[in-house]
């Protein structure tokens, strides 16, 4: 009778067990368009499934996502947060706003499985976050449009201002852009800038090594000019988010759109086979290609209250099926090196060109300080649209950088 009692006391405290260690977390996310609300709502039913952990899912615009996460970290934190590689991951962790994650990138081999994208969230020899996608900017444009003007991909500058040249004189708008929101005008910048200048002279720049004013940063200016001045972009770009952009590609009015891969889940099927892609032009023959490729990571915040099945996320989610399956979804680049990437011919194109490249930046807002970012940005905007006031806006970079960067 006792060991009958004994038996059933144990088996209880089991079950007990089990239910204790399925708890929850809170993920904070900003995966709110269509693809990525999809890809990711699979992830995270698969990790419940496999797991019993409950997951509290709360997803927000790209807009509001960034300005409240400084809020969500330092007071009321998530369990895990989506957020950006490089000097934008490095300014919460200088805070100790977010969590040493370097015994789950030890555990489950990710120095090895995602030595691509390691050095985007090591600080001081430690690993920050799980990076689970990256992609590469180009420029997306109608072959259609391009066929019908006996155009073709350009390879050099003058290629490419002559390509803008011709569609402008017939009535096209060259180049569709929306820059409500900055951050477009800022791949302009780093193109041009990585062109001109290459990435090494970049980075200095982003780490406030280099003035504003340098007579190398008036030669990516003056570039830029030549095709702001003509009007080759979209007018009134001020008033359009990149989204709001987007229509003007796919219903024939632009011809070209220089974006990320994520464009792609959003081109419409009746205009697929009329979209292609190419690799922002060579400047200088003497500057080697580099790339912007953005990398997009999850994190524990520091304060997070579940960080055990925080961690247990973290070691799903980096699974080299896991990061397939959820690239597959957003029509990107897997950070896992055993992941392979889908016949995709955008995602052929762009693990091609990255992988040839000599070097990749994040992007502007990535690479430098945020504060910086949100000055320079806004500077880029206004010049697109007023030209002119370029030395105005140089002497008003340098003064901002001379305060951020002391």
């Amino acid at each position: 009778m006792k060991a009958k009692w004994f038996t059933a006391m144990v088996a209880g405290l089991v079950c007990l067990g089990t239910t204790a260690l399925a708890g929850e977390i809170t993920i904070n996310s900003d995966a709110s368009d269509p693809a990525p609300k999809k890809a990711w709502g699979e992830i995270i039913e698969a990790f419940k499934a496999e797991t019993g952990v409950t997951v509290k899912l709360n997803t927000y615009d790209h807009e509001s996502y960034k300005t409240s996460i400084r809020n969500w970290l330092a007071s009321e934190a998530p369990d895990i947060v989506f957020w950006y590689a490089g000097e934008r991951m490095n300014t919460f962790v200088r805070r100790g706003l977010i969590e040493d994650v370097s015994d789950v990138w030890d555990a489950n081999n990710l120095h090895e499985g995602m030595a691509s994208s390691r050095s985007s969230i090591t600080f001081d020899d430690k690993q920050y976050a799980v990076p689970y996608t990256y992609y590469q900017w180009g420029i997306y444009y109608r072959k259609d449009i391009f066929d019908k003007y006996g155009l073709s991909a350009p390879k050099t500058w003058d290629e490419f201002l002559h390509v803008n040249k011709t569609l402008k004189e017939n009535g096209i708008t060259p180049i569709t852009i929306g820059t409500k929101y900055l951050w477009t005008a800022a791949g302009w910048f780093d193109y041009l800038n990585i062109r001109v200048n290459g990435l090494p002279f970049h980075l200095d720049l982003m780490h406030g090594k280099i003035p504003y004013t340098d007579d190398r940063v008036k030669a990516v200016f003056s570039k830029w000019a030549e095709l702001v001045e003509p009007g080759y972009f979209l007018e009134n770009h001020t008033s359009y988010s990149w989204q709001e952009a987007q229509p003007f590609l796919f219903q024939g009015k632009a011809a070209m759109y220089l974006i990320g891969n994520f464009l792609v889940p959003n081109i419409p099927e009746d205009v697929a086979d009329k979209m292609s892609f190419f690799q922002f032009p060579t400047i200088d023959p003497n500057v080697p290609s580099y790339e912007d490729a953005p990398t997009d990571v999850v994190a524990i915040p520091a304060k997070a209250k579940n960080k055990e099945d925080a961690k247990k996320f973290l070691k799903f989610l980096s699974r080299p099926d896991n990061i397939r399956k959820l690239n597959d979804t957003l029509d990107q680049l897997p950070t896992h090196k055993d992941s392979g990437v889908k016949d995709d011919r955008y995602l052929q194109a762009g693990m091609k060109m990255l992988s040839e490249a000599k070097g990749l930046a994040q992007f502007y807002d990535r690479d430098t300080t945020p504060e910086m970012a949100k000055a320079g940005m806004k500077k880029f905007q206004e010049f697109m649209a007023k030209p002119e006031r370029v030395d105005k806006i140089l002497a008003s970079l340098e003064k901002t950088r001379k305060r951020i960067f002391k």
